[in-house]
Protein backbone atom coordinates (compact mmCIF):
# COMPACT_ATOMS: atom_id res chain seq x y z
CA UNK A 1 0.00 0.00 0.00
CA UNK A 2 1.52 3.85 -0.65
CA UNK A 3 -0.25 6.71 0.85
CA UNK A 4 -0.17 9.33 -2.00
CA UNK A 5 1.61 12.98 -1.26
CA UNK A 6 -0.06 16.03 -3.30
CA UNK A 7 3.06 16.08 -5.57
CA UNK A 8 2.07 12.28 -6.33
CA UNK A 9 -1.33 13.66 -6.94
CA UNK A 10 -0.91 16.14 -9.28
CA UNK A 11 1.27 13.86 -11.24
CA UNK A 12 -1.20 11.27 -11.16
CA UNK A 13 -3.92 13.24 -12.01
CA UNK A 14 -2.43 15.25 -15.08
CA UNK A 15 -1.20 11.65 -16.34
CA UNK A 16 -4.54 9.90 -16.28
CA UNK A 17 -5.85 13.08 -17.83
CA UNK A 18 -3.44 12.82 -21.16
CA UNK A 19 -4.90 8.85 -20.97
CA UNK A 20 -8.12 10.40 -21.12
CA UNK A 21 -7.82 11.47 -24.87
CA UNK A 22 -9.94 14.55 -24.27
CA UNK A 23 -12.11 13.05 -21.89
CA UNK A 24 -12.71 12.33 -18.50
CA UNK A 25 -13.28 15.56 -17.47
CA UNK A 26 -11.25 18.85 -16.27
CA UNK A 27 -8.15 18.41 -14.37
CA UNK A 28 -9.71 21.51 -12.16
CA UNK A 29 -12.64 19.78 -10.77
CA UNK A 30 -10.29 16.45 -10.04
CA UNK A 31 -7.63 18.65 -7.93
CA UNK A 32 -10.68 20.64 -6.14
CA UNK A 33 -12.13 16.99 -5.08
CA UNK A 34 -8.65 16.04 -3.98
CA UNK A 35 -7.92 19.18 -2.07
CA UNK A 36 -10.92 19.21 -0.66
CA UNK A 37 -10.00 15.48 1.01
CA UNK A 38 -6.78 16.83 1.90
CA UNK A 39 -8.09 19.84 3.55
CA UNK A 40 -10.08 17.45 5.99
CA UNK A 41 -6.85 15.57 6.86
CA UNK A 42 -7.54 12.52 4.66
CA UNK A 43 -5.08 10.51 2.69
CA UNK A 44 -5.25 8.21 -0.35
CA UNK A 45 -4.10 5.02 0.10
CA UNK A 46 -3.24 3.16 -3.30
CA UNK A 47 -3.84 -0.84 -2.95
CA UNK A 48 -2.03 -3.19 -5.65
CA UNK A 49 -4.32 -6.03 -7.09
CA UNK A 50 -2.59 -8.42 -4.87
CA UNK A 51 -2.72 -6.65 -1.66
CA UNK A 52 -6.92 -6.89 -1.64
CA UNK A 53 -8.75 -9.78 0.02
CA UNK A 54 -11.07 -11.74 -2.18
CA UNK A 55 -14.08 -11.14 0.15
CA UNK A 56 -13.29 -7.26 0.20
CA UNK A 57 -16.02 -5.01 -1.61
CA UNK A 58 -15.31 -2.49 -3.89
CA UNK A 59 -17.21 -0.31 -5.77
CA UNK A 60 -17.09 1.97 -9.22
CA UNK A 61 -17.84 5.58 -8.46
CA UNK A 62 -17.87 8.11 -11.23
CA UNK A 63 -19.27 11.25 -12.99
CA UNK A 64 -21.13 10.92 -16.16
CA UNK A 65 -23.10 13.61 -18.54
CA UNK A 66 -22.23 15.52 -21.14
CA UNK A 67 -18.87 18.09 -20.90
CA UNK A 68 -19.89 21.29 -22.26
CA UNK A 69 -20.61 24.25 -20.68
CA UNK A 70 -24.92 25.10 -19.98
CA UNK A 71 -27.07 26.47 -22.08
CA UNK A 72 -29.13 29.82 -21.00
CA UNK A 73 -32.09 27.38 -21.62
CA UNK A 74 -30.77 24.36 -19.45
CA UNK A 75 -29.56 27.19 -16.59
CA UNK A 76 -32.66 28.94 -16.80
CA UNK A 77 -34.98 25.22 -16.38
CA UNK A 78 -32.93 23.90 -13.42
CA UNK A 79 -32.58 27.13 -11.44
CA UNK A 80 -35.67 26.51 -9.13
CA UNK A 81 -34.70 23.42 -7.90
CA UNK A 82 -32.89 23.06 -4.23
CA UNK A 83 -29.44 22.73 -3.91
CA UNK A 84 -27.42 20.11 -2.41
CA UNK A 85 -24.66 21.36 0.25
CA UNK A 86 -23.01 17.63 -0.01
CA UNK A 87 -21.07 16.91 -3.01
CA UNK A 88 -23.37 13.94 -5.34
CA UNK A 89 -20.53 11.55 -5.08
CA UNK A 90 -20.75 11.42 -1.68
CA UNK A 91 -23.83 11.36 -1.12
CA UNK A 92 -24.67 8.24 -3.51
CA UNK A 93 -21.70 6.39 -1.39
CA UNK A 94 -23.54 7.01 1.67
CA UNK A 95 -26.40 5.52 0.60
CA UNK A 96 -24.63 2.68 -0.84
CA UNK A 97 -23.11 1.90 2.16
CA UNK A 98 -26.17 2.28 3.97
CA UNK A 99 -28.34 -0.13 1.96
CA UNK A 100 -25.69 -2.77 2.08
CA UNK A 101 -25.40 -2.58 5.33
CA UNK A 102 -21.66 -2.86 5.64
CA UNK A 103 -18.52 -0.87 4.41
CA UNK A 104 -16.54 -0.85 0.81
CA UNK A 105 -13.21 -1.58 1.12
CA UNK A 106 -11.60 0.16 -1.86
CA UNK A 107 -12.86 2.29 -4.95
CA UNK A 108 -11.47 1.62 -8.33
CA UNK A 109 -12.15 4.58 -11.00
CA UNK A 110 -14.35 3.63 -14.19
CA UNK A 111 -11.95 5.15 -16.51
CA UNK A 112 -8.77 7.46 -16.39
CA UNK A 113 -9.24 11.01 -16.55
CA UNK A 114 -8.61 14.37 -14.57
CA UNK A 115 -11.98 14.20 -13.10
CA UNK A 116 -13.47 11.11 -12.79
CA UNK A 117 -10.22 9.51 -11.57
CA UNK A 118 -10.34 11.97 -8.72
CA UNK A 119 -14.09 11.38 -8.38
CA UNK A 120 -13.75 7.53 -7.73
CA UNK A 121 -10.65 8.07 -5.22
CA UNK A 122 -12.64 10.97 -3.09
CA UNK A 123 -15.40 9.06 -1.24
CA UNK A 124 -12.67 6.46 -0.66
CA UNK A 125 -10.49 9.20 0.96
CA UNK A 126 -13.50 11.09 3.09
CA UNK A 127 -14.57 7.69 4.47
CA UNK A 128 -11.13 6.29 5.00
CA UNK A 129 -11.08 3.70 2.52
CA UNK A 130 -8.55 2.84 0.01
CA UNK A 131 -8.02 3.48 -3.79
CA UNK A 132 -7.38 0.43 -6.54
CA UNK A 133 -4.19 0.40 -8.58
CA UNK A 134 -6.84 -0.75 -11.53
CA UNK A 135 -9.63 0.29 -13.49
CA UNK A 136 -11.90 -1.08 -16.11
CA UNK A 137 -10.80 1.14 -19.18
CA UNK A 138 -7.20 2.32 -19.01
CA UNK A 139 -8.25 5.28 -20.99
CA UNK A 140 -11.48 7.28 -21.16
CA UNK A 141 -14.42 6.54 -22.20
CA UNK A 142 -18.29 7.66 -22.90
CA UNK A 143 -20.09 5.18 -22.17
CA UNK A 144 -20.84 2.32 -19.29
CA UNK A 145 -20.57 -0.39 -21.68
CA UNK A 146 -17.18 0.72 -22.44
CA UNK A 147 -15.02 -1.73 -19.89
CA UNK A 148 -13.92 -4.64 -19.12
CA UNK A 149 -16.95 -5.37 -16.96
CA UNK A 150 -19.05 -5.33 -20.11
CA UNK A 151 -16.48 -7.22 -21.96
CA UNK A 152 -16.21 -10.09 -19.53
CA UNK A 153 -19.96 -10.13 -18.59
CA UNK A 154 -20.34 -8.98 -14.75
CA UNK A 155 -23.30 -7.13 -13.10
CA UNK A 156 -23.17 -3.04 -13.15
CA UNK A 157 -26.59 -3.21 -11.03
CA UNK A 158 -27.32 -2.41 -7.89
CA UNK A 159 -26.65 1.29 -8.73
CA UNK A 160 -27.04 4.21 -6.73
CA UNK A 161 -27.03 7.78 -8.31
CA UNK A 162 -27.52 11.71 -6.88
CA UNK A 163 -27.46 14.69 -8.55
CA UNK A 164 -26.77 18.05 -7.36
CA UNK A 165 -30.73 18.60 -6.07
CA UNK A 166 -30.23 16.42 -3.57
CA UNK A 167 -31.93 13.86 -5.37
CA UNK A 168 -31.29 10.05 -5.36
CA UNK A 169 -31.69 7.11 -7.34
CA UNK A 170 -31.64 3.06 -6.30
CA UNK A 171 -31.92 1.09 -9.80
CA UNK A 172 -31.72 -2.41 -9.78
CA UNK A 173 -32.64 -5.30 -11.42
CA UNK A 174 -30.59 -4.24 -14.42
CA UNK A 175 -29.84 -6.83 -17.68
CA UNK A 176 -26.53 -5.70 -18.52
CA UNK A 177 -24.56 -2.60 -18.60
CA UNK A 178 -26.02 -1.36 -21.88
CA UNK A 179 -29.58 -0.90 -20.35
CA UNK A 180 -27.55 0.53 -17.06
CA UNK A 181 -25.95 2.92 -19.93
CA UNK A 182 -29.29 4.11 -21.18
CA UNK A 183 -31.31 4.55 -17.78
CA UNK A 184 -28.05 6.58 -16.17
CA UNK A 185 -27.86 8.45 -19.16
CA UNK A 186 -31.41 9.60 -19.16
CA UNK A 187 -31.14 10.55 -15.54
CA UNK A 188 -28.03 12.41 -16.33
CA UNK A 189 -29.80 14.38 -18.90
CA UNK A 190 -32.67 15.65 -15.97
CA UNK A 191 -29.63 16.35 -13.77
CA UNK A 192 -28.53 19.22 -15.73
CA UNK A 193 -26.20 16.92 -17.46
CA UNK A 194 -24.22 15.53 -14.47
CA UNK A 195 -24.60 12.80 -12.18
CA UNK A 196 -22.94 10.88 -9.70
CA UNK A 197 -23.16 7.24 -9.46
CA UNK A 198 -21.80 4.13 -8.24
CA UNK A 199 -21.64 1.25 -9.72
CA UNK A 200 -20.42 -2.88 -10.14
CA UNK A 201 -20.45 -3.21 -6.24
CA UNK A 202 -18.91 -6.35 -6.18
CA UNK A 203 -16.25 -8.87 -3.93
CA UNK A 204 -12.49 -8.56 -5.33
CA UNK A 205 -12.88 -12.25 -6.45
CA UNK A 206 -14.76 -11.48 -9.47
CA UNK A 207 -13.11 -8.18 -10.01
CA UNK A 208 -9.65 -9.16 -9.96
CA UNK A 209 -9.41 -10.88 -13.20
CA UNK A 210 -11.60 -8.00 -14.98
CA UNK A 211 -9.78 -5.26 -14.03
CA UNK A 212 -6.62 -3.67 -15.65
CA UNK A 213 -3.67 -3.70 -13.15
CA UNK A 214 -1.37 -1.16 -12.52
CA UNK A 215 -3.09 1.66 -14.76
CA UNK A 216 -2.66 4.04 -11.63
CA UNK A 217 0.82 3.49 -11.56
CA UNK A 218 1.24 3.87 -14.54
CA UNK A 219 -0.93 7.22 -14.96
CA UNK A 220 1.45 8.32 -11.95
CA UNK A 221 4.79 7.60 -13.81
CA UNK A 222 3.54 9.02 -16.89
CA UNK A 223 2.54 12.64 -15.31
CA UNK A 224 5.81 12.70 -13.61
CA UNK A 225 7.72 11.95 -16.74
CA UNK A 226 6.04 14.96 -18.62
CA UNK A 227 6.46 17.52 -15.04
CA UNK A 228 10.45 16.34 -15.76
CA UNK A 229 10.42 17.02 -19.54
CA UNK A 230 8.56 19.97 -19.46
CA UNK A 231 10.83 21.14 -16.49
CA UNK A 232 14.09 20.74 -18.55
CA UNK A 233 12.80 21.81 -22.07
CA UNK A 234 12.57 18.32 -23.54
CA UNK A 235 10.11 17.83 -26.19
CA UNK A 236 6.89 16.49 -23.90
CA UNK A 237 5.04 15.36 -26.68
CA UNK A 238 7.76 13.26 -27.47
CA UNK A 239 8.08 12.09 -24.14
CA UNK A 240 4.28 10.97 -23.72
CA UNK A 241 4.59 8.93 -26.92
CA UNK A 242 7.82 7.45 -26.26
CA UNK A 243 6.84 6.56 -22.85
CA UNK A 244 3.12 5.10 -24.05
CA UNK A 245 4.90 3.36 -27.25
CA UNK A 246 3.04 5.95 -29.40
CA UNK A 247 3.79 8.33 -31.96
CA UNK A 248 3.54 12.24 -32.60
CA UNK A 249 1.09 12.63 -35.35
CA UNK A 250 0.45 16.48 -36.08
CA UNK A 251 1.86 19.50 -34.52
CA UNK A 252 -0.31 23.13 -35.09
CA UNK A 253 -2.53 25.65 -34.15
CA UNK A 254 -5.90 25.18 -33.27
CA UNK A 255 -7.87 26.87 -36.65
CA UNK A 256 -11.41 26.22 -35.13
CA UNK A 257 -13.32 24.55 -32.26
CA UNK A 258 -16.80 23.21 -32.17
CA UNK A 259 -18.87 21.59 -29.78
CA UNK A 260 -22.62 20.88 -28.62
CA UNK A 261 -24.66 18.61 -26.54
CA UNK A 262 -26.78 16.27 -27.98
CA UNK A 263 -28.20 13.21 -26.13
CA UNK A 264 -26.38 13.98 -22.74
CA UNK A 265 -22.81 13.34 -24.64
CA UNK A 266 -20.69 16.43 -26.44
CA UNK A 267 -20.25 16.76 -29.86
CA UNK A 268 -17.39 18.29 -31.93
CA UNK A 269 -14.46 18.63 -33.99
CA UNK A 270 -10.73 20.23 -33.63
CA UNK A 271 -9.71 21.74 -36.16
CA UNK A 272 -5.58 21.86 -36.04
CA UNK A 273 -3.32 23.45 -39.22
CA UNK A 274 -0.21 22.18 -38.93
CA UNK A 275 3.16 24.18 -38.61
CA UNK A 276 6.65 23.47 -39.02
CA UNK A 277 7.39 20.14 -40.82
CA UNK A 278 3.38 19.86 -40.35
CA UNK A 279 3.09 23.22 -42.28
CA UNK A 280 0.21 22.60 -44.58
CA UNK A 281 -1.71 19.62 -42.93
CA UNK A 282 -5.79 19.75 -42.22
CA UNK A 283 -5.49 17.77 -39.48
CA UNK A 284 -9.04 17.19 -37.42
CA UNK A 285 -10.44 15.56 -34.73
CA UNK A 286 -14.17 14.24 -33.85
CA UNK A 287 -15.76 14.83 -30.52
CA UNK A 288 -17.77 12.67 -28.30
CA UNK A 289 -17.24 13.27 -24.92
CA UNK A 290 -13.28 11.65 -25.90
CA UNK A 291 -11.51 12.01 -29.17
CA UNK A 292 -12.58 9.81 -31.19
CA UNK A 293 -11.14 9.84 -35.15
CA UNK A 294 -8.83 11.68 -36.61
CA UNK A 295 -8.00 12.62 -40.20
CA UNK A 296 -4.87 14.17 -41.78
CA UNK A 297 -5.76 15.79 -44.98
CA UNK A 298 -9.28 13.83 -45.04
CA UNK A 299 -7.77 10.03 -44.87
CA UNK A 300 -8.85 8.34 -41.28
CA UNK A 301 -5.22 8.02 -39.14
CA UNK A 302 -6.77 7.13 -36.04
CA UNK A 303 -9.73 5.97 -34.35
CA UNK A 304 -11.15 4.78 -30.76
CA UNK A 305 -9.95 2.08 -29.00
CA UNK A 306 -6.95 4.10 -29.95
CA UNK A 307 -5.94 7.01 -27.82
CA UNK A 308 -5.89 10.62 -29.56
CA UNK A 309 -4.59 12.92 -27.13
CA UNK A 310 -4.34 16.49 -27.28
CA UNK A 311 -1.45 18.58 -25.53
CA UNK A 312 -0.65 22.23 -25.21
CA UNK A 313 3.17 21.99 -26.30
CA UNK A 314 3.40 25.89 -24.05
CA UNK A 315 2.45 24.29 -21.03
CA UNK A 316 2.64 20.61 -21.12
CA UNK A 317 -0.54 19.96 -19.90
CA UNK A 318 -3.38 18.18 -21.82
CA UNK A 319 -6.02 19.27 -23.79
CA UNK A 320 -9.64 18.16 -22.47
CA UNK A 321 -12.92 18.95 -24.00
CA UNK A 322 -14.06 21.07 -25.16
CA UNK A 323 -11.41 23.31 -24.15
CA UNK A 324 -9.15 23.53 -27.17
CA UNK A 325 -8.66 27.16 -28.10
CA UNK A 326 -8.35 28.85 -31.22
CA UNK A 327 -4.56 29.83 -31.76
CA UNK A 328 -3.42 26.85 -28.93
CA UNK A 329 -0.13 25.32 -30.27
CA UNK A 330 -0.62 22.09 -29.83
CA UNK A 331 0.49 18.69 -30.57
CA UNK A 332 -1.29 15.34 -31.39
CA UNK A 333 -0.14 12.01 -30.04
CA UNK A 334 -1.80 8.83 -30.73
CA UNK A 335 -1.36 6.11 -27.73
CA UNK A 336 -2.14 2.30 -28.10
CA UNK A 337 -5.46 1.17 -27.09
CA UNK A 338 -5.88 -0.99 -23.89
CA UNK A 339 -5.71 -4.62 -25.27
CA UNK A 340 -9.24 -5.51 -24.51
CA UNK A 341 -10.87 -3.18 -26.73
CA UNK A 342 -9.15 -4.90 -29.59
CA UNK A 343 -10.71 -8.17 -29.30
CA UNK A 344 -13.28 -8.42 -31.45
CA UNK A 345 -15.81 -8.15 -28.29
CA UNK A 346 -13.97 -5.13 -27.56
CA UNK A 347 -13.79 -3.68 -31.15
CA UNK A 348 -17.46 -4.61 -31.90
CA UNK A 349 -18.58 -2.00 -29.09
CA UNK A 350 -16.16 1.14 -29.30
CA UNK A 351 -14.11 0.53 -32.05
CA UNK A 352 -14.22 2.21 -35.51
CA UNK A 353 -18.57 1.98 -35.86
CA UNK A 354 -18.90 3.43 -33.06
CA UNK A 355 -16.92 6.68 -33.60
CA UNK A 356 -18.86 6.18 -37.65
CA UNK A 357 -16.08 5.15 -39.47
CA UNK A 358 -17.01 2.61 -41.92
CA UNK A 359 -13.62 0.42 -42.01
CA UNK A 360 -11.85 -2.01 -40.25
CA UNK A 361 -9.70 -1.33 -37.03
CA UNK A 362 -6.50 -0.28 -38.09
CA UNK A 363 -3.76 0.76 -35.24
CA UNK A 364 -2.53 4.16 -35.67
CA UNK A 365 0.69 3.51 -33.96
Amino acid sequence: MKTLTRQDLTDLLHGAAIRGAGGGGDLSEGFALIDEALAAGKQFDLYGLDEVPDDALICTPYLLGAISPLTDDEIARYAALPQADTHPILTAYAEFEKRLGKPFFATTACELGGSNTAAAWFPAAMHGRGLLDADPAGRAVPEITHSTYYLVGLPASPIVAANAFGETFWLDGIKDDQRAETLVRALSRESRNDIAAIDHALPMARLRDALIPGTISAALALGQRVRAAHATGEDVAEAIANSGGGRVACRGTVRESTHTTEGGFTLGEIAIGGTGEDAGVDFRIAIKNENMAAWRNGDVVATVPDLICVIDTDTAEPVTNPHARVGQRVAVVFLPAPAAFTTEKGLSVFGPAYAGIDQPYTPAC
